[in-house]
């Protein structure tokens, strides 16, 4: 975490999603190209989950250091924030609309 107190990056571009696609039997996809889209949108999603968790711990580290000993008090909202988040399903992660729904195997 030694980056935790450098400037925010940010992306300026714009990133459209990828319609979902699915793989109709083992080892065969109608699209490959396509599916191989649809996976990295998967991917994108996963990331942008995994990065609202690490802004909400930054969020909380910050307030307990600013708060000191009333941080029981005074940062109930942003550990429950971050409580939220890390309990639900793949931390929250978007998941498009199966077929199978069997054959999500969670990412």
């Amino acid at each position: 975490m030694t980056d935790m107190y450098d400037e925010p990056k940010k992306y300026e571009g714009n990133l459209s999603p990828y319609p979902h696609n699915e793989i109709t039997e083992p080892g065969r996809a109608k699209d490959p190209v396509a599916y191989l889209l649809a996976t990295e949108q998967r991917a994108r999603e996963r990331q942008v989950a995994y990065e609202t968790v690490k802004l909400l711990r930054q969020r909380v580290i910050h307030c307990y250091r600013k708060e000191g000993v009333n941080h029981y008090e005074n940062c109930r909202q942003e550990a429950q924030d971050l409580f939220d988040i890390i309990t639900k399903k793949d931390l929250g992660q978007l998941h498009p609309k199966w077929e199978k729904p069997e054959m999500n195997d969670g990412w």
